[in-house]
């Protein structure tokens, strides 16, 4: 009987791993983090580790260099279990000696059982050289067996009746943080928030809800991002984790989705006349596999929106010829784009060019410079917004 060890301090996601893989007739132990994960690996052996990359006390990489030291661990395969957008994470897994990636945000639980067969069947489970191409976080699960399906179903309505209490807990965090009056006290607001986010995003993948789980996933790394680097938190951040929050309800409200959204299908055009500045834009848009259309002057974006709808678009203010906030004002006159989502993307942040962006029709103002995750946060929030409720 094949031993598997599971490490994660997500109670509900390792005991659905646990169940699955007992069931399918592994011998499973479980941790709850990096330090106990090692001592039980001495003890009981393993023949493969499922690993949260997210653990208090010892990273997931930290965890992968201390296993790779140890010359009677050095070639036992080690599966990465954690979000897609956490993409410094993961390349620092490989290189660290990672064998496998799976998505939380869209793996199922067969799908779980079917990798760690796979690399507990290789002769020779060393790191690869280089990473493999990194999982889309809206790729569709693959079909389920009955088995699959029936486990699944059990977690999706223990998630759905949880519900109330989680988006509850979300938005009273939210509001500590934002009441927060020192910054000690903001980071460990924003930390309380990235935890319960982070469980949100593996508890809603294991459920199959993979809507709510790619947008917690995103708001997870957003998150994440704030702890660790605190002079990014500032007015416009906030704004985007609060919008974040209040996205998750309303994906709360709509229920389950059957199968997923194809957020690749959006149609995105992204306006400014820097192309440094719209390369940032293209490559946070990426992160979540949003393909866009680039143009750097208003007058050619018009001449786009006159002959073809757009899902979004994100726009610069200040471009030579016709600004920003002119063009927004002439799309609107468009029968394509009266309520088309527009994000204002510029450095202009102040009272006068927030008013303007709202009298302009703006629907959203970031700030540059922007994190590529904040941005990626915002696209998402739009995109899936209009696939759910499509605008008359």
């Amino acid at each position: 009987m094949k031993k598997i060890l599971i490490i994660d301090d997500d109670q509900v996601v390792a005991n659905a791993c646990y169940n699955q893989l007992m069931a399918e007739g592994y011998q499973v132990e479980a941790a709850p983090d990096g330090e106990a994960g090692l001592n039980a690996m001495h003890s009981f052996k393993p023949d493969a580790i499922i690993l949260d990359l997210m653990l208090p006390t010892m990273s997931g990489p930290d965890f992968i260099k201390q296993v790779r030291a140890r010359a009677e661990f050095a070639r036992i395969p080690i599966i990465v279990f954690s979000n897609t957008y956490l993409t410094d994470l993961i390349q620092n897994s490989w290189k660290a000696g990672a064998n496998k990636f799976i998505s939380k945000s869209n793996c199922s639980p067969d799908e779980l059982v079917d990798t760690v067969l796979q690399a507990i069947g290789e002769n020779n489970p060393v790191p690869p050289a280089t990473p493999p191409v990194e999982v889309a976080p809206h790729k569709t699960p693959a079909s389920s067996s009955d088995t699959d399906l029936i486990f699944r179903t059990g977690l999706r309505k223990n998630f759905i009746e949880s519900q109330p209490a989680t988006l509850a807990t979300l938005r009273a965090t939210l509001q500590s943080l934002i009441k927060a009056d020192s910054e000690e006290n903001r980071l460990q607001e924003i930390f309380d928030l990235y935890r319960r986010v982070h469980a949100l995003a593996g508890n809603a993948g294991l459920a199959g809800l993979v809507t709510i789980a790619h947008m917690a996933s995103a708001l997870e790394a957003l998150l994440k991002e704030l702890h660790e680097k605190p002079k990014n938190i500032n007015s416009s951040t906030l704004r985007t984790v609060a919008a974040g929050v209040d996205f998750l309800g309303f994906l709360f409200q709509h229920g389950p989705q059957p199968g997923d959204q194809e957020l690749s299908a959006a149609k995105i055009l992204v306006v400014d006349d820097e192309e440094i500045s719209r390369r940032a834009i293209i490559y946070s848009l990426e992160k979540a596999q949003l393909q866009s259309l680039n143009v750097e002057s208003a007058e050619s974006a018009y001449l786009l929106l006159t002959e073809s709808p757009f899902d979004l678009i994100f726009l610069d203010v200040d471009m030579p010829g016709m600004s920003g906030f002119e063009l927004c004002t002439k799309l609107r006159a468009l029968p394509a784009h009266k309520k088309t989502p527009v994000v204002f993307v510029t450095a202009l942040n102040d009272f006068d060019n927030r008013a303007s962006s709202t009298m302009a029709g703006g629907s959203d103002f970031i700030a540059k410079p922007f994190l590529f995750i904040e941005l990626t946060v915002k696209a998402l929030i739009y995109v899936l917004r209009g696939k759910l409720q499509p605008v008359k």
